[in-house]
C-alpha cells in the first residue's frame, strides 16, 4: 500500500519508513542466516535481529499511537488502510518471530525468551534478558526470579501509591466542587433578593414621580386662581365704574351717600 494511497501524516510516514526499513532489514538478515554454517556466527546474527526486532516493534507501536492521535481527523475509509496497514507489519514481524524461534530449536539452544502477545492483541512485546539457559546455574535462575518478582512487587507499590494520591485529589476536588456549587446557589439567591428590590423600588419612583405631577399640577392650578384674584383686585381697583366685573366682597369701594342740609325758611315752623 502505497504512502499517497494512506494519506499519512509527515510524522506518521517517517514512522512507516523507519518500520518497512527493519522489516527489509530482518528480511535480508534471514537471507544471509541461511549462508552462515557456523553456529556461533548464526548465533551473534540471530541477537542482531533480534534487536532489529524489538527496534521494528517499538516503532509499530509509535505508528499505532500516532493512528489513534491523527483517528478524529482522518476519514474513516483512512483510517481503516492505516490499520490494515499496521495489522499487516505486525504479521510480518510475527513470521520474523516465528522463523528467529525455528532457528533457535535447530541450534539446539533453549533461551528464556519474553515475547508477550498482548491479550487481546495480535502484536509482540519486546524481548529483554534473553540468555542461554545452558549458562546459568540454578542459583543464578532463582536470583534473576527474584530479582523479577522485587521489581513488579516495587511496580505494584508505586501503583498503589498513584492510586491513593489520585483517590485524595478526587475527593478533594469532589468537596471544592460541592462548596463551589452552595456559593453558586447562594449568589443566585442574593441575585434574586436584588432583582425584587430593584422591581419594588421602581415600582416606588414611579409613584412618587405620579405624586410629583399631581402636587405641581395642583400648585399651577392654585397659582392660576391667585393670579386671576389679583388681576381683578387690579383692575377693580383701578376702574372701579366697570361694571362687567362683579365687585367682591368685602373690597367694593362704599356706596356714595348724598347729603341734604336742613335748613329753615323764614317763617315757616320748625
Amino acid at each position: 500500500m502505497a504512502n499517497m494511497e494512506l494519506q499519512m501524516s509527515p510524522q506518521l510516514e517517517q514512522i512507516h519508513g523507519e518500520i518497512r526499513d527493519n522489516l527489509r532489514a530482518l528480511a535480508n538478515g534471514f537471507q544471509k542466516l541461511d549462508k552462515i554454517k557456523d553456529s556461533n556466527r548464526q548465533s551473534k546474527q540471530l541477537e542482531e535481529l533480534t534487536g532489529k526486532m524489538r527496534e521494528c516493534k517499538r516503532l509499530i507501536k509509535e505508528f499505532d499511537h500516532e493512528i489513534k492521535d491523527e483517528e478524529s481527523r482522518n476519514p474513516p475509509e483512512v483510517n481503516k488502510r492505516l490499520n490494515d496497514e499496521k495489522q499487516s507489519m505486525i504479521k510480518e514481524l510475527n513470521s520474523y518471530v516465528a522463523l528467529r524461534k525455528t532457528y533457535l530449536s535447530s541450534l539446539g539452544n533453549k533461551r528464556v525468551e519474553l515475547f508477550d502477545m498482548g491479550t487481546g492483541a495480535s502484536e509482540p512485546v519486546a524481548e529483554e534478558n534473553v540468555q542461554l539457559a545452558s549458562a546459568m546455574s540454578n542459583q543464578e535462575l532463582i536470583n534473576a526470579g527474584t530479582k523479577t518478582m522485587d521489581e513488579t512487587d516495587q511496580a505494584i507499590e508505586r501503583s498503589k501509591k498513584v492510586v491513593e494520591q489520585t483517590v485524595e485529589v478526587g475527593t478533594q476536588t469532589a468537596v471544592t466542587l460541592k462548596g463551589q456549587t452552595e456559593q453558586m446557589g447562594r449568589i443566585v439567591n442574593e441575585l434574586d433578593t436584588i432583582q425584587f428590590s430593584i422591581k419594588k423600588a421602581s415600582q416606588l419612583v414611579k409613584e412618587i414621580g405620579r405624586q410629583v405631577a399631581t402636587d405641581k399640577c395642583i400648585m399651577l392650578f392654585l397659582f392660576l386662581i391667585v393670579c386671576g384674584v389679583i388681576a381683578i383686585i387690579v383692575v377693580k381697583i383701578v376702574n372701579p365704574n366697570n361694571k362687567s366685573i362683579r365687585d367682591i366682597p368685602g373690597l367694593a369701594p362704599p356706596a356714595p351717600t348724598s347729603r341734604r342740609l336742613l335748613y329753615l325758611k323764614t317763617g315757616e315752623p320748625f
